[in-house]
């Protein structure tokens, strides 16, 4: 009995990293425009992969993993998220202070001073990607799953849990948005003149 028990999650194992693996790549790319950090990215995939794979008997084979696997993932985003804002900020004196001191030590002025004056270590997100992540969150979210992710309008809706209708106008509103943002950008790179 313990064989069959064995090869049944051998095989459900190998089922899903089937499903899940192509996906790994788009699903962090989206957790970092999400969280805006990789490490948190990182994070945020891991546990929705965990969760994924708990609640696998729940996919219905044939339907879009992809959109399956991003639903999960904005799911552990915004329950973290929510989280996060009802968790007070506590920090001890101890480590106040000696963050404070850290602040304090450093060792050669003149190095420091040559990497921060340096322009050719000056990285900066493109004007495109400060546009986006300047857009509000559900209208982000909407541009990045639909645009981006290249999910259908159904699946990013069933994503972010909200009715196709909210999604079709959030997804509108946010292109209308990065339209007028990026209109001299536009202009700039495009060599237009209106």
């Amino acid at each position: 009995m313990i064989r069959t028990e064995m090869s049944w999650d051998t095989g459900r194992r190998e089922r899903f990293e089937a499903l899940a693996l192509p996906v790994s790549g788009a699903m962090f790319g989206f957790a970092v425009r999400l969280t805006r950090d990789r490490d948190r990215a990182a994070d945020l995939v891991q546990d929705a992969f965990l969760r994924a794979y708990r609640t696998f008997d729940s996919f219905r084979p044939g339907t879009n993993a992809k959109a399956w696997l991003f639903q999960i993932l904005y799911s552990v985003f915004v329950n973290e998220y929510h989280k996060e804002r009802r968790r007070p900020s506590v920090l001890s004196m101890d480590e106040l202070d000696r963050r404070y001191e850290q602040t304090l030590e450093i060792p050669d002025w003149e190095a420091c001073r040559a990497v921060l004056e340096n322009p050719a270590l000056e990285r900066r997100p493109s004007e495109v990607a400060q546009a986006v992540a300047g857009l509000p969150e559900d209208f982000r979210d909407a541009l990045l799953l639909v645009d981006v992710e290249e999910l259908s309008y159904e699946e990013a809706a069933a994503v972010m849990g909200c009715p196709l209708g909210t999604l079709r106008s959030r997804l509108y509103r946010a292109r209308k948005l990065l339209a007028v943002e990026l209109q001299e950008y536009s202009r700039r790179v495009g060599g237009r003149k209106r």
